[in-house]
């Protein structure tokens, strides 16, 4: 697919926080849903080019959930990642500033859901990191 979604957010603290809270399971399973009424209960992830990134978002109520599973592709220790899932790709930036971190995601779309609401789950995701991250 030719086009390709970007999201990012500017969080308040330190790349190297940003970094850790983003990439280590113990808090992506805070902060790693778009919705209130959803949650993300398990998560792996093996930061390597050939690892694998694992996470399972379901709704609250239990009516509907998935598996989000991926294979990094590239990798540079706190600076960038690209992963695969399925035939698609995401790349993460992460670019420190002063006092500041901006987290920057270009991803593939799938085709099912429109543009805008892929883009708009992705940013809430973000969002939702930024709040968790900074609060924490």
């Amino acid at each position: 697919m030719n086009n390709t979604i970007t999201v990012a957010v500017t969080i308040n603290v330190s790349s190297n926080k940003v970094w850790e809270y983003y990439t280590n399971p113990n808090y992506i399973t805070n902060w790693n849903f778009a919705h209130e009424t959803w949650q993300c209960p398990t998560a792996t992830n093996d930061l390597w080019v050939g690892g694998t990134y694992n996470a399972r978002m379901e709704a609250k109520d239990g009516s509907s959930g998935f598996n989000f599973e991926a294979i990094y592709t590239k990798l540079d220790i706190g600076k960038s990642f690209t992963y695969k899932f399925g035939n698609r790709y995401a790349t993460v930036l992460f670019t420190p500033n002063i006092n500041t971190t901006e987290l920057i995601i270009t991803f593939d779309p799938e085709t099912e859901h429109t543009l805008e609401m892929q883009k708009n789950g992705w940013q809430a995701i973000l969002n939702n990191f930024k709040t968790y991250t900074e609060s924490n």
